[in-house]
């Protein structure tokens, strides 16, 4: 197993778990670009230097700032700066470096979901805490309630929510939250929606809707589609094939859909959702296309390729 990203304790009142706190989230993406130059195939990689020499424009290239010379800086004024050292950071006076001080318990649905920003799992310490984490796990599982307190990691202090992992797992989630602030006014955005009469008719085909096309969430039914899109991409410009292109579903211009129309039908048709079929990728095999796809063939190293 990993290490973990936070070892602490839980404190409730005057109880004390002793926990770890593991990332619950990887990227599982197969599809990653990187930048090159167009005219000769080569990466191009990227270098700090000092802001003066961006701000004097020089024909020659600027020195590189070796890494063991950056430190942080908090530009107090405009253009100044006080140095921040890391043993400084790691010295701050904040209590939930170490500790998770639940301060209240919740009902699960005032959890809302807009504020909820990375899930963790969180574990006992060691045998020794395995007792009292599953009191306080089995706790929350039979008053249904969410602890809420503060932990302190990356540079920030997050609000955090605990959780019961399933009722018939052995461990807790932890996510930490957004802060209010964070989260833009949503009235900014809503206020402005026409409002309109929902009538009884339409809405009694909308529920039946629903009720035809629920069934069980499983996630793992979903696929990312527009890696599998780039994926058809890139074979294809490999092998100079004509590459994909989005067909838009063409809409008859006027035509004015109905409502009742479209609930109706869409209620004859509704079915529960399923994993689309994935596409054939196209196979090398397959005749070429006449002319090239853009493949770009990086230059021998030390060369560059002439300007038109």
């Amino acid at each position: 197993m990993a290490r973990p990203y936070w070892t602490g304790q839980i404190q409730i009142s005057l109880v004390s778990v002793g926990v770890s706190l593991y990332v619950a989230t990887e990227s599982k993406s197969q599809i990653s670009f990187h930048q090159i130059s167009r005219s000769t195939g080569e990466r191009v990689r990227h270098q700090k230097v000092l802001q003066s020499a961006v701000d004097n424009r020089s024909d020659e290239a600027a020195d590189v700032v070796q890494q063991d010379e950056i430190v942080k800086g908090y530009e107090y004024s405009k253009g100044k700066y006080v140095i921040i050292e890391p043993s400084e950071l790691d010295n701050l006076r904040v209590p939930s470096k170490h500790n998770i001080a639940v301060s209240q318990f919740i009902n699960m649905n005032e959890l809302n979901p807009e504020y909820v920003e990375k899930p963790y799992f969180l574990v006992p310490e060691n045998d020794d805490q395995a007792e009292a984490f599953g009191v306080v796990r089995q706790a929350l599982i039979n008053t249904s309630k969410v602890a809420i307190g503060k932990i302190a990691f990356s540079g920030r202090e997050h609000v955090v929510a605990i959780t019961p992992a399933g009722t018939n797992g052995r461990g807790m989630m932890a996510y930490t939250l957004r802060y209010q602030n964070e989260l833009r006014n949503q009235v900014d955005y809503f206020r402005d929606i026409k409002s309109t009469e929902v009538k009884q008719d339409y809405l009694e085909l909308a529920e039946a809707l629903i009720a035809k096309m629920s069934s069980k969430f499983d996630i793992s039914k979903f696929e990312d589609g527009y890696e599998v899109a780039v994926k058809e991409l890139v074979d294809a410009k490999i092998n100079h094939l004509p590459v994909p292109k989005d067909e838009p579903e063409r809409v008859s211009a006027g035509k004015v859909v109905n409502l009742m129309d479209a609930l109706r039908s869409s209620l004859g048709n509704a079915t529960p959702a399923a994993r689309p079929a994935k596409k054939p990728v196209v196979s090398a095999k397959e005749p070429a296309a006449s002319k090239g796809i853009g493949l770009v063939k990086p230059a021998a190293k030390g060369t560059r390729r002439k300007s038109a």
